[in-house]
């Protein structure tokens, strides 16, 4: 199979781990006798430092020539300390998704055992937990208007979604909860928000379709509350764009670290894979990034975007192979980890890279 990726770093630590994610590409397609040939664009700060637009056209124009592509993270604390600034790195993110139609966000959440001990939830409550995650991604209150009034003593977001919006990432959820255990679980906030009302409206009339799959509705404090208290409930979720980018943050824990967790941004032209952990300036240049978000992104590249699911799996049996010999990063070693197995972001790939 012959095909182009790009390659889309972006700030901090995003540059890091893409540089592991390339590199299983490269072996992946090496070990199965595929060609796949790469580029790379600028997006957020760094696009912005170098031609001043957190996305550039000549990116946008690579982004919809490409067959895929990885990406890492964007932001820069100069940015969260001026909120301010009229040019900010998330106006890349957010333009990317609106211009290649990304509406919708997959986010699996699924334990390694052997990271049972680096959440901080009791194992009892987390093991077996399989958790994928719809978020709408082009629509609600990070798009919907937004200004000052009353001489900018007042600020407002207009969350906003249209029947066709919660239609299409209904449906995704749907189709997957069938390849699944035909459960789908859809979040919102009827009992307060309108647009909250229409999302259920919306999933209750796309249901009637697929008589299989057995449907809840769910506030999202208490789907809050329930990802903590019984994760194990739940299999497919679907959920607005603010309460996805929350959810699934509070699930990360249920990984054991955000540095586990990739996210594929879908849909009807070239597919954004990346993880879900932000730029993470704390620690950009130390080198101890977690890079397996990175890698398993790259795994759901090959899957979604490729439908290579051979390779896919070889990829998450390397992640579960290089944990099971009891390799760590970091953010996800405990008290019983030995210190020599503890590997920065450069000696993490080159064990995965082993075990491919």
């Amino acid at each position: 199979m012959k095909k182009h990726i790009l390659i889309v770093p972006g700030d901090g630590i995003g540059q890091e781990v893409t540089e592991v994610g390339k590199l299983v590409l490269e072996r992946i397609a090496e070990k199965f006798g595929h060609e796949f040939t790469y580029d790379e664009a600028l997006i957020g700060h760094v696009a912005i430092e170098a031609t001043g637009n957190p996305l550039p056209d000549e990116t946008l124009e690579k982004m919809r020539a490409s067959d895929a592509v990885l990406f890492g993270a964007v932001g820069h604390p100069k940015y969260d300390n001026d909120p301010s600034a009229k040019v900010r790195p998330e106006q890349g993110l957010l333009k990317m998704r609106k211009e290649l139609g990304l509406y919708a966000n997959l986010r699996p959440i699924k334990l390694f055992d052997e990271l049972l001990a680096a959440s901080s939830i009791k194992p009892e409550i987390l093991r077996g937990s399989d958790i994928l995650f719809f978020r709408e991604l082009t629509g609600d209150i990070y798009f919907g208007e937004k200004g000052r009034k009353n001489d900018g003593d007042t600020a407002y977001d207009l969350a906003e979604y249209s029947k066709f919006e919660v239609e299409r990432i209904a449906r995704k959820a749907f189709e997957a909860a069938q390849t699944r255990g035909k459960k789908l679980c859809s979040v919102d906030k009827a009992n307060v928000l309108e647009t909250s009302r229409l999302w259920r409206e919306v999933v209750q009339a796309v249901a009637t379709e697929y008589p299989d799959v057995t449907v809840e509705h769910m506030f999202v404090d208490a789907a809050a509350m329930m990802l903590i208290k019984d994760p194990k409930r739940f299999d497919v979720v679907v959920t607005a764009n603010l309460f996805g980018d929350i959810l699934t943050d509070e699930a990360s824990q249920i990984a054991g670290s955000m540095g586990m967790l990739a996210s594929a941004s879908i849909g009807d032209g070239t597919g954004v894979y990346e993880p879900i952990h932000g730029s993470a300036h704390d620690i950009t240049g130390k080198g101890v990034a977690n890079p397996l978000a990175s890698v398993l992104s790259a795994a759901l590249l090959l899957d979604i975007s490729f439908g290579l699911k051979e390779e896919s799996n070889a990829i998450i049996d390397a992640v579960d192979r290089l944990l099971k010999d009891g390799y760590r990063t970091r953010d996800i070693a405990d008290a019983t980890t030995a210190e020599e197995k503890i590997l920065n972001t450069q000696a993490a790939g080159e064990e995965l890279l082993k075990r491919l």
